[in-house]
């Protein structure tokens, strides 16, 4: 699973800047202001968890078992960020509540994390 996940960190990694280029240059004259900063808000958050899962893939490969966290950060990026664009680009009001469940994924795939590290770790 580590190779799935430097994999899906990379990928996802990589569609952030293709997303953002597009709410730069493509949407500025299509979507409003503020759903322009739903979408970069996404873009934000689905960089930040895509390095993490390579972080997370890189920690693994010294043992730390991280396949719960690592899922739950991908199911958050699913989740929030993909919510975020749909509610941008549609204007549809109910993928706002699906952003908050990507949320809680990010925290629990930290959580997941932390709790590993510790398990893991001597102090």
């Amino acid at each position: 699973m580590i190779k799935v996940y430097l994999m899906l960190g990379g990928i996802f990694a990589t569609l952030s800047v293709i997303l953002g280029a597009f709410a730069a240059h493509g949407l500025k004259s299509k979507i409003s202001e503020q759903a322009i900063v739903t979408f970069q808000t996404g873009v934000t958050y689905q960089m930040y968890h895509a390095l993490a899962l390579i972080l997370f893939a890189i920690v693994a490969k010294q043992g730390v078992p991280l396949n719960w966290g690592s899922g739950f950060l991908v199911a958050g990026i699913l989740l929030f960020s993909g919510s975020l664009y749909a509610l941008a680009l549609t204007g549809v009001k109910w993928f706002g509540p699906i952003t908050p469940l990507g949320g809680l994924c990010f925290i629990i795939g930290w959580v997941l994390f932390v709790v590993q590290i510790y398990r893991y770790f001597e102090v």
